[in-house]
């Protein structure tokens, strides 16, 4: 454990697992508005289908990823520069996805969270030392926390994956208006986690439409998931191919990746969405809840607006401008993380001028001093995993290969998202990329490849 979580440590060592505390337990831990007001409008980020925004906790600005699926807030990537002051502390044992043993945790109570007119001056929080989990290398920003139930439950929320917009309204003030593209479902409740009841036609050679139950889950970039076994349609898919799914609390997950005819929602149907089907290892966990079959992500919520009414147990979806985007899934392999920053070599346009002091030239004259070049750091990305048999694996390419290139164009002028956007382009498009490996650069090109055809 970091020195810097060690000064945080006032208890001795308990072994406790996911707490289960009655959903009506709350009260005294309420997210309120500020006299005066009744909503409350953000902008957010868009990472990999991820909900990202700022909110201070304690007085310090922290970045939280908006995650329906999660019952408790979690802080995460803390050092001494963030200086976030946790009251009364102990530590304790957390178990969440992932196949590995349960890792060290700081329950730390009473703290205040405030998001600009809205504000929570009792919050309970968990705060993680794991440096395998490090979601700020994977969405190329830092991200402090993830905070789902404690926010959600408080409010009435609009989600606008379009605009990138979320509503907070005073509890009961928000107008459902009659909407012909909008369709409202209940909520069940489990851990303080939302499930929602909804159909699904897994294949083609199974005509009906299997019901399944699966847990909303914002803070998950995938489109669904599915428990293989949890029903008895629900099998291992004909046509799949093993990936790397995520990372959990307690590890890396990987599981199979493959298609389905369509997803029900209602008056909704999706054809084709991509469903990753995890290792029964690696979510022994999440299956304790024996009804669950699965996970709906953020790539299906993005092609809604999404109205989450936790206190009358129901969400309500309206159809947005990605609705009929096509379902992708990264063709190239390759799963790329931040590697920090480097020192890059830019020319520099700017010139400057010196006025000459000699009498028989005239005063407009100068002499431009042109400086070519200069120093700034910049993004560098590496590959972090690389699956098995796929175009980039083929080609050559290796874990821990700085990529340098994309497409001709340097990296350092990019941003994670917009690397990574082009191994999710069309089948056959061309990719060349550039890397550094052992102290010398290497050039390649593949080309994606769908492997569920």
């Amino acid at each position: 454990m970091s020195t810097f979580l060690k000064k945080k440590l006032k208890n001795i060592l308990i072994p406790i697992l996911f707490l289960v505390i009655p959903f009506v337990s709350f009260a005294q831990s309420e997210f309120k508005f500020k006299k005066g007001f009744k909503k409350q409008t953000i902008s957010f980020k868009l990472l990999s289908n991820l909900i990202v925004f700022p909110m201070k906790v304690n007085g310090k600005e922290l970045n939280f990823i908006l995650d329906s699926g999660v019952g408790r807030t979690i802080l995460f990537n803390l050092n001494a520069r963030d200086s976030v002051q946790l009251n009364n502390t102990k530590t304790i044992k957390l178990q969440g996805l992932g196949s590995e043993a349960p890792i060290d945790a700081i329950i730390s109570h009473g703290n205040y969270f405030k998001l600009e007119n809205v504000s929570s001056n009792s919050q309970r929080l968990y705060v993680i030392d794991n440096d395998n989990f490090d979601l700020s290398s994977k969405l190329g920003l830092t991200v402090n926390g993830i905070i789902g139930f404690e926010l959600l439950k408080d409010f009435q929320i609009r989600i606008n994956y379009g605009s990138k917009k979320i509503t907070f309204y005073k509890p009961n003030e928000f107008k459902y208006d009659k909407c012909k593209k909008c369709e409202s479902f209940n909520l069940e409740f489990s851990k303080l986690k939302p499930y929602i009841n909804i159909g699904a036609k897994l294949s083609d050679s199974i005509h009906k439409t299997t019901p399944v139950k699966l847990l909303i889950d914002s803070g998950g970039s995938d489109a669904m998931w599915l428990f293989e076994g949890s029903h008895p349609d629900i099998k291992s898919p004909k046509k799949y191919f093993h990936d790397f799914l995520g990372e959990g609390l307690s590890g890396t997950i990987y599981g199979k990746r493959s298609k389905i005819k369509s997803l029900i929602l209602g008056q909704f149907e999706l054809k084709n969405p991509t469903v990753s089907y995890p290792d029964s290892a690696s979510i022994a966990f999440a299956r304790k809840f024996n009804e669950r079959n699965g996970s709906l992500g953020a790539s299906i919520l993005k092609r809604f607006t999404v109205v989450f009414d936790y206190k009358n147990r129901k969400v309500t979806l309206k159809k947005g401008r990605h609705f009929k985007d096509h379902f992708r899934y990264n063709m190239s392999g390759i799963e790329l993380v931040h590697n920090g920053k480097v020192l890059v070599k830019e020319k520099d346009n700017t010139n400057y001028g010196l006025p000459l002091s000699d009498p028989n030239i005239s005063a407009t004259n100068k002499l431009v001093l042109d400086y070519n070049y200069k120093f700034a750091f910049k993004p560098s990305y590496r590959i972090y995993k690389l699956r098995v048999n796929s175009p980039a694996y083929n080609a050559g390419l290796k874990v821990g290969d700085i990529v340098i290139k994309i497409d001709n164009k340097y990296t350092f002028g990019m941003t994670l998202e917009e690397i990574v956007g082009k191994f999710y382009q069309k089948e056959n498009k061309r990719i060349s990329i550039v890397i550094e490996r052992d102290g010398k650069n290497y050039d390649y090109y593949f080309r994606l490849k769908d492997m569920l055809k």
